[in-house]
């Protein structure tokens, strides 16, 4: 019986080993890349981190001028009974 339940699980088994073959060897590349250029250049080698923080602050910036511009307009109603939860 144990035997059994062996085999039923290989197919999983291989399924799971191919999504690691196919993020190690393939996905993983230019980070591996990056963390070899690490030893020498370490601006180079956060660039990765360097892009999303640049990101988060484009975004950030972008919604104050939103938040900015709505609240110049007075769209937003500020009654204490303004939302069901108040």
């Amino acid at each position: 019986m144990y035997i059994c339940k062996v085999n039923n699980l290989k197919p999983m088994k291989e399924f799971f080993y191919g999504i690691e073959n196919l993020f190690v060897n393939y996905f993983f590349i230019p980070f591996d890349a990056l963390r070899e250029v690490g030893d020498y250049n370490w601006w180079l080698a956060n660039i990765v981190a360097w892009v999303f923080t640049l990101i988060g602050c484009v975004a950030f910036t972008y919604w104050m001028i939103q938040l900015k511009k709505f609240d110049d307009n007075n769209e937003e109603d500020k009654s204490i009974t303004a939302h069901d939860y108040l």
